[in-house]
C-alpha cells in the first residue's frame, strides 16, 4: 500500500478507490493523448480478436496458423499491455510510458510471438531449441516474470524463479536430498518451458485463451450495461428493510456481481462503496462492515458458472465436462452464501440493530419472494429448450434466424417495460434520509439484463456447447444490448436524443471492450507464469517427491495432510491471484491427496481435491497479513485492515470447514447422487451449515452456553457426516479373505463395488506401501472375467492372492504403476471388503434433528424467561 493505506483510519474517496482497483486489477498507468488512444485501440483489438477466435466462423475468417498459435498471440497482448499499463515501481511515472517500458513491451510481445513467426522452424525441430531459440526463450521468461511482478506482485515471479532454478540446479548439494534431481541444461529447459506446450504455452494459458477471456469480457460488458447497479438495487429492495438488511443485501448483491466479476477486490469496491456505509449506519463497526463485504465478495469466486476462471481449468485438469464441474461446485457455494446471510442475521439480532426505511415485511415473506424469483429464473433457463426444439422441428433450416428474431422480440418487449420506469441511478449511502428501492417498482428497469445470462446458461447447460462458444453468443447479445438499449428506450419514451443515445452506447461498448482486456492482463500473465511451475513438475517429476515429502511430514495421516495442503494454499495465495494459486497447488498436491487418501483407505474423487485447493486459495484474499480484499474493504470503511481481515476470516469459517466435509462426504458435491437424494442432501446440508454457524457464533435462539455451542457443532457434524455416525453402529463393509476375491467378485450384483487393499514394493524406493482400489462388478459372468475386464489378473497363492501388472490402457494401470511387480516381494491383495447390510445412513438425521429441536426448545424457554415472559 502507498500513503493511501487504510490503516490510518481514513476512508478513501471514490477516485482513490478506483485507483486502488486499477492498481491491482487493470494497471495504475493510464496515459492521456495519442498514447492513451493507442493503448485503448490495442485493448479493443485484443478483445475483438478473442471474440472472433471463439466465434463459430473463426475457421473461415482467421488463418489456420493464427488459430494454431492463438496462445502466443494472447500472451503477446498481455505482456505488451502489462509493460504499458503497470509502472515498474511506486515512484515510476503514471502519466506517460518511459522509453524502457516501450522496449520491454515490444520485445516481450515479439518473443511471445516467436513460435508464430518461426512456426515452421519449431515444427521441423520437433520442439527442440537450438542455440538461438534457447537465448530468445530465456529473455522471454525474464520479461514474462517482470510483467508478472508488475501486474501480480513479486510473489508470483519469485515462486516461478525458484522453480526454474530448481530445474537448472536440482542436482546441487544445497538442494535437500529428498527433492534432488539430475538437473537440466539450458537448451532442454528452454525447449520445455517456451518452445513446446508443456510450460508457458501449456494447458493453463490455453484455457485463458479459449474460455476465460470471453467470460471476463462478458462480465465487463454486463457491468458496463448497468447490470451491476441493477443487481445491487434489487438486493437492497428485497433485503434492505430487514434487521441487518444492508449486510444481507451486501451478501446477495456480492453473490450476484460475483457471477460476472472474477476479482474479489473489484467486487469489494463495487458493492462496498454503497453497502459498507449503510452497514455502519445500522450498527456494524467499520471492521465488521468491511468483513461482511470481504466474506461475501471473495465467495463470489466459488459461485458457478465462472468461479474466477477455475471452472474452466478444472475441466482440463480433472478431465470431466464443464457441466459436471459446475454441478459439483454448486451446492457448497449456495450453502456457503446461505450461512453468510445467517451470520449477518445473528449479528443483527444479537445487537438488536435497527432497520432502514419505513417499510416492514416479514423475513419469511422476503425469503419466499426470493425463492420464487430464483426458482422462476431457473425454470425459465431450463424451460426455454422446449420452444427452441419446437422451432427447430418446424423450420429446421432457418431455426437459427427464427430464434434470433424471437430473442430480439423478447429483448424489445423487456426494453419497453424498462422504458416505463426511470433509469436506475446509484444511490448515495451517506444521504440524510435513505430511501430503499421498492422491488415492485424497479424490477422492470433491468429484466433485459437476464437475457444474456439465460442465453449463456442455455448454451452451457442445455445445449452443452463449449464454454467459449456459449460465452460468445452471450457476449454477442451484450454487444447488441450496449449499442441499442439507450436509443430504443429513448424511442419508447418519445425522446429525440436517439442519435446521441446511440453514440453513448458505442462509447459504452468500446469502454467495455477496454475494461475486459485490461482485466485480463493479470489473468493471462498468471496462467502463463504458472505454466513454468507446471512445466517444472512435468520435467523433473517433483510431484512424486512432494507426495513422499507430504506423506513423511503428515505421518500418513490424511487429516493432517489436508491441513498442510490448506496451509500451503493460504501461504501461496497471500502473494498470488486465486487462479495462479489454484494452478500451482493443484499441480503439486492434487495427485498427492488422491494417492495418500487411497493409501488411507479413502477414495477421494479428483474434483473434490481440486475444489478443496481452490477454496483455500480464495481464503488467501481474506487472511492477514496480505489479504488484499480485506485491505480494499478497510479502504472503503476507514477501519483497521488487519482487524478487518481477522473478522472476515472468522465469518469465513464455513468456507474453511466445507472443503474438509466434501472430501469425506462427496454427496455434497452431488457425485453419483440422484434427484431425490440430491434434494435431501441440499436440505440437510443447509440445516447443517446454519447449525454450524449458530454454534461458532455462540447464538441460536438466544445466546448459547458453551456446552450448547459444542452440541450445535456436533449436530452439524452429524448432519454433514451421517455415514461416519452410522459406521460406529453398523460397519459399512465386511472383510473377506483375499483368497476369496474371485468368488466375492462373482457373487456381487452388477453395479456393486468391492474394495481391495493392494500391498507391494514401491517402484522407486522398494519400500512396502498400500493403496485402496474400488472394483465395480460389471455385466460379465464370473469373478475372473469381471477382474479381467478391469485389467486385473489375480493368482491364488495359499491363503493369499497375488496380482500381475495390469496392461496399459486398463482402468488401474496408472494407479498401480508406482508398484514394482518384478521385485523380490510380490504385489498382493492385502484385504478385501464387500458392502455390508447397513441401515440407510439418513436414519441418523431423525435423532439428530430431534436433539436440535430439543436444544431450540430449551433456548426458547430461556429467552422467554429472560424477557420476563412465562415459559
Amino acid at each position: 500500500m502507498t500513503d493511501k493505506s487504510p490503516s490510518n483510519g481514513r476512508a478513501l474517496s471514490e477516485e482513490e478507490l478506483q485507483e486502488l482497483v486499477a492498481a491491482s486489477d487493470s494497471g495504475a498507468r493510464n496515459p492521456a493523448g495519442p498514447v492513451g488512444i493507442f493503448l485503448a485501440v490495442v485493448a479493443v483489438v485484443w478483445s475483438l480478436f478473442q471474440v472472433l477466435l471463439a466465434s463459430p466462423v473463426s475457421n473461415v475468417i482467421l488463418p489456420g496458423d493464427v488459430i494454431n498459435n492463438s496462445r502466443q498471440i494472447h500472451l503477446a497482448f498481455a505482456i505488451f499491455l502489462a509493460f504499458c499499463a503497470y509502472p515498474a515501481l511506486r515512484t515510476s511515472p503514471r502519466s506517460y510510458i518511459p522509453v524502457q517500458d516501450w522496449i520491454f513491451a515490444v520485445t516481450g510481445a515479439f518473443i511471445a510471438l516467436y513460435g508464430y513467426f518461426f512456426y515452421q522452424k519449431v515444427v521441423n525441430s520437433g520442439g527442440l531449441a537450438d542455440d538461438t531459440d534457447k537465448w530468445v526463450a530465456l529473455v522471454g521468461l525474464i520479461l514474462l516474470f517482470e510483467a508478472a511482478r508488475r501486474a501480480l506482485g513479486p510473489a508470483m515471479a519469485i515462486i516461478a524463479t525458484i522453480f526454474l532454478l530448481y530445474v537448472f540446479f536440482g542436482s546441487s548439494e544445497i538442494v535437500p536430498e529428498v527433492i534432488r534431481w539430475k538437473g537440466a541444461s539450458l537448451k532442454k529447459a528452454m525447449s520445455h518451458m517456451w518452445i513446446t506446450s508443456e510450460g508457458v504455452f501449456g494447458i493453463a494459458l490455453g484455457v485463458s485463451t479459449k474460455f476465460v477471456f470471453l467470460f471476463v469480457l462478458f462480465g465487463a460488458l454486463l457491468d458496463k450495461a448497468g447490470a451491476g447497479n441493477y443487481f445491487i438495487k434489487m438486493a437492497f429492495g428485497a433485503l434492505g428493510h430487514l434487521r441487518g438488511g444492508p449486510a444481507k443485501a451486501a451478501v446477495v448483491g456480492s453473490a450476484a456481481t460475483g457471477l460476472i466479476s472474477g476479482s474479489s477486490i473489484a467486487n469489494v469496491v463495487t458493492t462496498g462503496t454503497f453497502t459498507i456505509p449503510l452497514m455502519k449506519r445500522v450498527g456494524f463497526s467499520s471492521e465488521q462492515a468491511g468483513s461482511v463485504e470481504v466474506a461475501s465478495s471473495v465467495n463470489g469466486q466459488i459461485m458457478p458458472p465462472v468461479m474466477g476462471a477455475a471452472a474452466f481449468l478444472m475441466v482440463e485438469y480433472v478431465g470431466i465436462s464443464y457441466v459436471e464441474v459446475i454441478t459439483h461446485a454448486f451446492l457448497p457455494a449456495v450453502i456457503s452464501y446461505i450461512a453468510l446471510v445467517y451470520i449477518v442475521h445473528l449479528e443483527a439480532v444479537k445487537r438488536n440493530m435497527p432497520t432502514l426505511g419505513n417499510r416492514t415485511t416479514s423475513l419469511a415473506r422476503t425469503i419466499g419472494g426470493m425463492f420464487v424469483f430464483f426458482a422462476g429464473f431457473a425454470a425459465m433457463c431450463y424451460g426455454v429448450q422446449y420452444p427452441v426444439r419446437w422451432v427447430a422441428s418446424v423450420v429446421p433450416e432457418g431455426a437459427g434466424w427464427v430464434l434470433a428474431a424471437l430473442v430480439f422480440v423478447a429483448y424489445v418487449a423487456l426494453l419497453w417495460l424498462a422504458a416505463q420506469v426511470p433509469d436506475l441511478e446509484p444511490d448515495d449511502p451517506n444521504a440524510e434520509q435513505v430511501e430503499l428501492p421498492e422491488v415492485g417498482k424497479i424490477y422492470k428497469a433491468g429484466l433485459y439484463f437476464l437475457l444474456p445470462i439465460v442465453v449463456l446458461v442455455y448454451f452451457l447447460m442445455i445445449e452443452q456447447k463449449s464454454p467459449g462458444l456459449s460465452a460468445f453468443w452471450a457476449t454477442a447479445l451484450l454487444f447488441a444490448i450496449l449499442l441499442t438499449q439507450r436509443p430504443i428506450k429513448a424511442m419508447f419514451r418519445g425522446q429525440s436524443e436517439t442519435v446521441n443515445a446511440f453514440r453513448a452506447g458505442v462509447g459504452d461498448l468500446i469502454q467495455g471492450l477496454i475494461d475486459g482486456a485490461r482485466n485480463m492482463i493479470g489473468i493471462g500473465l498468471a496462467t502463463a507464469t504458472a505454466g513454468v511451475i507446471v512445466g517444472t513438475v512435468t520435467l523433473t517429476g517433483v510431484g512424486q517427491v512432494m507426495a513422499d515429502l507430504v506423506e513423511f511430514l503428515s505421518g500418513g495421516n490424511l487429516i493432517l495432510m489436508l491441513v498442510m495442503v490448506g496451509l500451503l494454499s493460504l501461504v501461496l495465495g497471500m502473494g498470488l491471484p486465486t487462479t495462479a494459486n489454484y494452478i500451482v497447488v493443484s499441480s503439486l498436491m492434487a495427485g498427492v491427496v488422491v494417492e495418500l487418501g487411497a493409501q488411507s483407505g479413502l477414495i477421494v474423487p479428483l474434483i473434490a481435491v481440486h475444489l478443496f485447493v481452490f477454496y483455500f486459495g480464495i481464503m488467501a484474499d481474506v487472511t492477514p497479513p496480505v489479504g488484499l480484499a480485506s485491505f480494499a474493504a478497510a479502504a472503503v470503511s476507514g477501519g483497521d485492515a488487519i482487524r478487518t481481515g481477522f473478522i472476515a476470516f472468522f465469518y469465513s469459517l464455513r468456507t474453511v470447514a466445507l472443503p474438509f466435509v466434501f472430501i469425506f462426504n462427496t454427496d455434497l458435491l452431488l457425485i453419483d447422487v440422484g434427484w431425490a437424494q440430491g434434494i435431501l442432501v441440499l436440505v440437510t446440508a443447509t440445516i447443517a451449515i446454519l447449525v454450524f454457524t449458530a454454534g461458532t457464533m455462540g447464538y441460536f435462539v438466544t445466546k448459547s452456553r458453551i456446552y450448547e455451542s459444542i452440541a450445535l457443532v456436533l449436530i452439524a457434524f452429524a448432519l454433514f457426516r451421517p455415514d461416519y455416525v452410522m459406521n460406529k453402529f453398523q460397519p459399512a463393509y465386511e472383510t473377506i479373505a483375499p483368497a476369496a476375491l474371485e468368488q466375492a467378485m462373482g457373487a456381487a450384483d452388477e453395479g456393486q463395488e468391492l474394495r481391495i487393499v493392494v500391498s507391494g514394493p514401491d517402484f522407486d524406493t522398494g519400500e512396502i506401501k498400500e493403496t485402496t482400489l474400488v472394483l465395480p462388478a460389471g455385466p460379465e459372468e464370473g469373478g475372473a472375467a469381471r477382474l479381467q475386464a478391469l485389467g486385473l489378473t489375480a493368482i491364488p497363492e495359499g491363503d493369499g492372492m497375488l496380482l500381475e501388472e495390469p496392461f496399459p490402457g486398463t482402468p488401474f494401470f496408472e494407479t498401480l504403476g508406482s508398484f514394482d511387480f518384478y521385485g523380490d516381494t510380490p504385489v498382493s491383495v492385502a484385504s478385501v471388503q464387500a458392502a455390508a447390510d447397513q441401515a440407510p445412513k439418513e436414519l441418523i438425521f431423525i435423532p439428530v434433528l430431534l436433539l436440535l429441536a430439543g436444544l431450540a426448545f430449551i433456548q426458547r424457554a430461556r429467552a422467554r424467561t429472560q424477557q420476563g415472559v412465562p415459559a
